[in-house]
């Protein structure tokens, strides 16, 4: 069962790509001990992608967001470039690319998206993050 209290966690990240495997195992656990396993693996797919477009098309650190609240979980990417993400392209239009899909990915399996510009202590960047209901 699900818990009804809300909770956040942070996990911050080098620009590194291994870091979108121990942020994917990460959530999974995160997501278990809340009683949120029926969540789990299209967060995990989710949170790849989101983790992974921060990494592979920045240059500086990030972070991955994870927030529980009134039924909804919001998983966001931050990373330290401010620019908007690619527009998300139609998933049948990609055929067999192997890059750019994620973000229509994301359109296609969370409830709702989107991104924000963020600014903090005189930084600047953008979180790019996405919702899951849980049925429960």
């Amino acid at each position: 069962m699900p818990e009804t209290d809300p909770w956040e966690y942070t996990l911050y990240i080098p620009n590194d790509v291994r870091a979108v495997t121990v942020s994917r195992r990460t959530l999974r656990l995160i997501l278990t001990m809340h009683g949120l396993i029926d969540l789990a693996d299209t967060a995990e797919l989710l949170a790849t992608e989101l983790v992974a477009n921060a990494v592979l098309h920045t240059k500086g650190p990030a972070a991955l967001r994870v927030r529980w609240s009134a039924g909804v979980l919001r998983i966001g990417a931050w990373d330290a470039d401010p620019e908007p993400p690619e527009p998300p392209r139609e998933l049948a239009a990609l055929g067999e690319v192997e890059e750019g899909r994620g973000l229509g990915m994301v359109r296609a399996c969370a409830d709702l998206w989107g991104w924000q510009p963020l600014t903090r202590g005189g930084k600047r960047g953008k979180c790019v993050w996405c919702e899951l209901t849980s049925a429960a």
